[in-house]
């Protein structure tokens, strides 16, 4: 029986061609993802094992909490003393660091703003630091150097000597490049920048004088970690964290699994979902491979053979070919790893690079998953065929499925699928999180009962269409419709795929359309002003370019958005914004319920419904509230204003909040000026501003982009990912067809006897495939926006302005798009069935 399912799968090579596609596909995903995740995994390991491999003890203090009665920033300079002198330390090196970022010879900030560092240069006594090794020049050795690593250097054009404009969250300020070095630093070697300053500058840019945020410790030969640890401990804060080389490896360790972990689950997500679509394909060959051999296998009944060893042969033909494609997938999946780091660098991840690791497990998962994915899609077909009767050998007819197993396919179908409903909708009413999760079981079943349902529903939504087809393209349009629905079981089993791919897109893009509509309306509803202010790191400014911005020459009006946390007498917390009164009126769009907002200048606070309503405040109302330095006061209510994004919880005057606030967060501000958005008005800005590099000067066109970009980066993405589960469900459309020709050769040349013209049998020939894409992508369309307003129904309490969009013009292109892949699928087999010789095919069996 092996040597019989080899050679069917020698005779059948052209018809197996596409399963093999499809398991190959989903097989270089799936290894493709574990060997790029493997190696990532492992740069970030050599990575970070360089850069602890000589610290003995890491001593981490970030200060006391805000509510401390002692305000300590971090670790003394007496405290790190007193830890080199710790029996078996060599050196203790005091870390402290920030944001920092070096401009080019353009004024240009020179990487992205979240990766751009700064950090001290920390000699010991033969001046040299070990966690740098300078290639040219030396540390900074005073307030006006700094040394640059080489990736930045060369970035923007700098050699030992140049000035070089720095910009941190305070003022931008020119300093002479003193060296430039390499490092094992993690975010240097991934493609970030580091600046290095003296340990003073550093001190007094990012913490505070005498203070550091961490220190490392190296132990001389053979010193005890554990014992040095028992040493140090009783000599910092009981905030501080003390942990031994081993304990931070450890660490390092469990953190980059989890950073790699969620990439991982993701991708795989997506081979998942390649693989199921590929299910179908696998399925539905195998199915009619089977159907068309019949006779044979019947033949092979009556001489002998028991239903075991059919069922056996088949799966071993599965078997065959899931291996072969397993192997292919797999050096495809190698390449896809290869490519994926380059493709990363594009994208600018900032991610570590090191040579390509294949494990075991990528060889052992690839194998596995395409035999067994094969062997599982064609267990079925197998069983069926292990049903034929011997007496079947005698006549020609293939067996057909009963009409009683269709009866009980839609009774399950029909079951599975009002369950699955029912599950999302209680999701849906339900909401949060727990909602989330009940959609995506009911969404599971949903689909799973659609897929059952599908031949049932193949008739009534095709029947729509055939007068259509029989007005427009007459004969070829007739025998299209009727084709179309001959076999409800295959037309049911190809649009299933394309189905599961519609589905998903679908539901992302009405899901990322609703978003992004709901976010541009917050932007363009609320946002009056001309220009929004932010840092490129998205950090707090400081204090001084919130002063820069109100003094710049054509601003009409200014106001900050500072964040801070006021405490109620009853524990409770309330977020407050500060903002400038009467100024803020004029750069954003507030809706005011109740009161006034002039009270702001007052020391009045205003609070938008939303607080309003949890908390029970009223206008007029006096509350008991403490500052973050511990102040207490009471504040009156002066106004209860619309719910929005910008200024969410409660509004204050910024001078107020200032008072009592030890470290102000102004993370933006927003402008108004005479004239408004023009070239000369940002100009004017920038240039009050220093030409600071760092900070990032938006008009109304830059804030929606910011707010509403990245949900469209998102949906981009999935749908690069989501684009191998369609790819597959093509070559579904197209294995169909050609099955499809190749079963109906004499009823194709009986039609081509009696008259029918090569063009309409490929007219007929695209136009089935054109009725089953376009099918299977209207069950996809309804069953992802149904889903897509489910999950809507679980945020919209968090998204200001949620309304569901459902965006019609995308979905009419997916319905083309649709069409369009069903024409291109049927370019083969409409070819192969159009060149069909009448005579020979009418004697076909």
């Amino acid at each position: 029986m092996f040597r019989t399912a080899l050679r069917n799968v020698l005779a059948h090579k052209a018809r197996l061609l596409m399963t093999v596609l499809a398991v190959m596909l989903g097989v270089a995903f799936v290894s493709g993802t574990l060997i790029y995740s493997d190696t990532l995994h492992n740069a970030f390991r050599q990575q970070s094992s360089k850069g602890l491999d000589n610290v003995a003890i890491g001593v981490t203090d970030y200060g006391s909490p805000s509510d401390a009665a002692e305000k300590r920033p971090g670790l003394s300079q007496a405290q790190l003393d007193r830890i080199a002198s710790v029996p078996g330390a060599d050196t203790a090196t005091g870390v402290v660091g920030g944001f920092a970022g070096a401009a080019d010879r353009d004024g240009k900030l020179i990487g992205q703003g979240w990766s751009t560092k700064g950090g001290n240069f920390f000699p010991g006594k033969d001046g040299k630091d070990r966690r740098y090794d300078f290639t040219g020049g030396h540390g900074p050795t005073g307030p006006g150097e700094i040394a640059l690593d080489r990736g930045t250097a060369d970035k923007g054009g700098y050699k030992v000597g140049d000035t070089v404009r720095i910009a941190t969250n305070r003022p931008v300020k020119e300093y002479t490049l003193s060296g430039v070095f390499t490092s094992d630093q993690g975010e240097v070697n991934a493609g970030g920048s580091l600046v290095l300053f003296d340990t003073r500058t550093a001190q007094e840019l990012f913490l505070k004088p005498g203070y550091f945020q961490s220190a490392t410790v190296t132990g001389k030969p053979g010193a005890d970690q554990e014992a040095m640890q028992e040493a140090i401990v009783p000599l910092v804060s009981k905030d501080a964290t003390v942990q031994t080389g081993k304990q931070l490896t450890a660490d390092e360790e469990r953190n980059l699994a989890q950073s790699t972990s969620a990439l991982t689950q993701i991708l795989l997500g997506f081979a998942g979902i390649a693989l199921f679509v590929g299910v179908f394909l696998i399925s539905n060959t195998f199915t009619m491979l089977v159907a068309q051999r019949t006779k044979e296998l019947a033949l092979m009944r009556a001489v002998g053979a028991s239903r075991k060893q059919i069922t056996r042969s088949i799966l071993a033909e599965a078997g065959i070919v899931g291996l072969i494609a397993s192997v292919i997938g797999f050096v495809l999946g190698l390449g896809m790893a290869a490519g994926l780091s380059p493709l990363m660098d594009a994208m600018e991840a900032q991610l570590p690079s090191g040579p390509l690791i294949v494990g075991a497990t990528p060889v052992l998962a690839s194998l596995a998953v395409g035999v067994l994915i094969t062997m599982f899609a064609a267990w079925l077909p197998a069983r069926r065929a292990a049903k034929i009767p011997p007496v079947a050998a005698m006549s020609s007819v293939h067996a057909t499925p009963s009409v009683k197993s269709l009866v009980v396919r839609n009774v399950i179908g029909a079951l599975v699928t009002g369950a699955g409903a029912a599950t999302v909708v209680g999701g849906a009413a339900l909401g949060k999180e727990t909602g989330r999760m009940l959609i995506g079981g009911g969404a599971f079943l949903a689909l799973i009962g659609i897929i059952i349902l599908i031949p049932l529903l193949s008739r009534p939504v095709i029947a729509l269409v055939r007068p259509l087809l029989d007005g427009v393209f007459k004969v070829s349009g007739k025998l299209a419709g009727l084709n179309s629905v001959r076999n409800p079981r295959r037309t049911g089993a190809t649009a299933s795929a394309l189905a599961i791919g519609l589905t998903l897109v679908t539901g992302l893009t009405v899901l990322g359309v609703t978003m992004g509509q709901a976010i541009d309306k917050q932007t363009t509803d609320v946002v009056k002003a001309d220009y929004m202010v932010t840092m490129a790191n998205q950090s707090s400014m400081d204090k001084s370019v919130i002063e820069a911005l109100a003094g710049a020459k054509g601003v009409t009006a200014s106001s900050p958005q500072q964040f801070a946390s006021l405490e109620g007498a009853d524990d409770s917390y309330l977020n407050a914004v500060g903002v400038t009164p009467g100024d803020v009126e004029r750069v954003l769009n507030l809706k005011v319920l109740q009161g006034s907002l002039s009270g702001l200048a007052r020391g009045e606070i205003a609070v938008d419904e939303k607080a309003a309503a949890s908390k029970g405040y009223r206008v007029g109302q006096s509350l008991d509230m403490a500052f973050e330095d511990g102040t207490k006061t009471k504040l009156t209510i002066g106004a209860v204003y619309g719910r929005n994004e910008f200024v969410s919880g409660a509004m204050i005057d910024t001078k107020v909040l200032s008072r009592h606030t030890p470290e102000p967060l102004f993370y933006s501000a927003y402008v108004a000026m005479d004239g408004g958005p023009t070239a000369a008005n940002e100009q004017a800005l920038v240039d009050s501003l220093g030409k600071n590099p760092a900070i990032v000067v938006m008009d109304s066109n830059d804030i929606r982009n910011q707010f509403g970009g990245i949900v469209n980066q998102m949906l981009n993405i999935m749908y690069g990912l989501l684009a191998m589960a369609l790819i597959i469900a093509v070559l579904g459309v197209v294995n169909t067809l050609a099955m499809s020709v190749f079963e109906r050769q004499q009823e194709i040349g009986m039609l081509r006897a009696i008259g029918l013209a090569r063009s309409k049998v490929k007219t007929m020939i695209r136009l089935e495939a054109v009725v089953i894409s376009v099918f299977g992508a209207v069950v996809g369309v309804v069953l992802g926006t149904f889903l897509a307003w489910a999950i809507g129904q679980t945020v919209k309490d968090q998204v200001v302005g949620y309304s569901l969009v459902v965006p019609w013009d995308r979905i009419g292109i997916f319905l083309l798009l649709a069409g369009v892949v069903g024409v291109l699928a049927a370019m083969w087999p409409a070819r192969s069935a159009a060149k069909l010789n009448m005579l020979s095919a009418i004697k076909a069996e």
